[in-house]
């Protein structure tokens, strides 16, 4: 059964869309080289950033059209997200609040990129 088992992200300064990742992520790459940062985001699967003009071949010169979705949480823990991402600048996009799908909040990373917290409530899809 084919399974990806990684996002890679177009980034315009690696070593900016890398520290912002480390500081949100609360952990450091587990590779980097020159223009391409890896972080693991759950058992087998990775987050890879990779700098936009050094990709073979050539990306497309748009960024910010992705959205990356951490939607294993409780309430809580949005609030929690949210008020770290206050404290390190991040551009909020959604304060918290209650959608039909759940809690949720929504950040920018420095390429535009969005990255959405969720307390996903699937109790009306049970």
């Amino acid at each position: 059964m084919f399974k990806p088992n990684s996002v890679i992200i177009y980034v315009k300064n690696i070593d900016i869309s890398t520290d912002f990742y480390t500081k949100i992520l609360k952990q450091n790459p587990i590779e980097t080289y020159p223009e391409f940062a890896v972080f693991l985001l759950k058992d087998d699967f990775i987050l890879g950033l990779q700098q936009a003009d050094q990709i073979t071949p050539r990306s497309p010169n748009y960024y910010g059209g992705f959205e990356l979705s951490f939607s294993d949480v409780t309430k809580d823990k949005v609030d929690e997200i949210y008020s770290l991402w206050k404290k390190l600048n991040v551009k909020i996009e959604l304060e918290p609040q209650m959608l039909d799908f759940g809690y949720t909040c929504v950040g920018n990373d420095p390429d535009g990129h969005r990255l959405r917290v969720c307390a996903t409530d699937t109790s009306k899809f049970e």
